[in-house]
Order: structure tokens, then sequence, then C-alpha cells
């Protein structure tokens, strides 16, 4: 096998890698894929196989020392702005009617009518209050 061979099978190794990296979301393939590209250049330049497998075997560990970390640090961290009905949780609204432990009563939030239960089973709220609000669940809202 001659150094042009070498390079383009460096190369499919690399597409192959991607084959995995894109089925299971695995960023491990992609940082193998990028070693087998570098090794692909070391073939290209005239490297002999055991310098190729090095770059390949040195290129792929230090991206996974590297990356990897960083990757799962980014993916650990909660979103910092909250949408959708996480969005509602906390928010200020005003009692339409009235508003107790059994679900009958409705809320404007956010500018929408919603209907509402007391979290408090002891406890209703008037047309009028203002009113927490603590939890979605489905298409009502839960309130102290």
């Amino acid at each position: 096998m001659n150094d042009i061979d070498a390079w383009v099978w460096w190369l499919v190794g690399a597409a192959a890698l991607g084959i995995p990296l894109v089925v299971t979301a695995m960023p491990e393939f992609g940082m193998f894929g990028v070693g087998a590209v570098a090794a692909a250049v070391t073939a290209g330049i005239g490297g002999g196989i055991v310098v190729q497998v090095l770059v390949f075997v040195v290129v792929s560990v230090a991206l996974i020392a590297v990356v990897r970390p960083i990757a799962t640090r980014h993916r650990a961290t909660l979103p910092q702005l909250a949408t959708g009905i996480d969005a509602l949780k906390g928010k200020q609204a005003v009692v339409l009617e009235r508003v107790d432990s059994s679900g009958g009563g409705r809320i404007k939030l956010a500018g929408e009518i919603w209907s509402a239960r007391s979290l408090d089973t002891n406890r209703a709220y008037e047309p009028g209050q203002e009113v927490d609000v603590v939890e979605i669940e489905g298409a009502t809202a839960i309130v102290i």
C-alpha cells in the first residue's frame, strides 16, 4: 500500500466514523473522525504508518480529554431563559371567577384566561384578588 492509498483509507475511516456519530449522537465518534483526518494529512505529507497511527491516537485522545469535559459541563447547565409553561410559574394572575380547590375558577395569566384551582384545599380566592401561579397541570393553573 503506498502513501496515497493510506490517506484515502484514513479519509474513508473518518467518513465511516461520521455514521455512528449521526446515528448515536455520541461526540466521541466525531473526535475519532478528526483524529483520522489528522492521520490522513500525516499520510499525505509522507509520514509512515507508525507516525500516522500515533497522530490518530494522540489527536483523538487529546480531543476526548479536552472537549468531552467541556461538552459534559455545557450539557449539565440549565437554560437561563424559561419558556412555555415553565415561564408562567411564579407569575402573578388576577382572579376572574372564584378559585377554590375544586378547579372551577378562572384567572387572567399573561393576558390569557386560564382555568385554575387553589393549591390549599381550605382556601378560596375571589374575583379581583391577585394570586401566584405555583404549577401548571395541563390547562389548569395551580395558585396560592
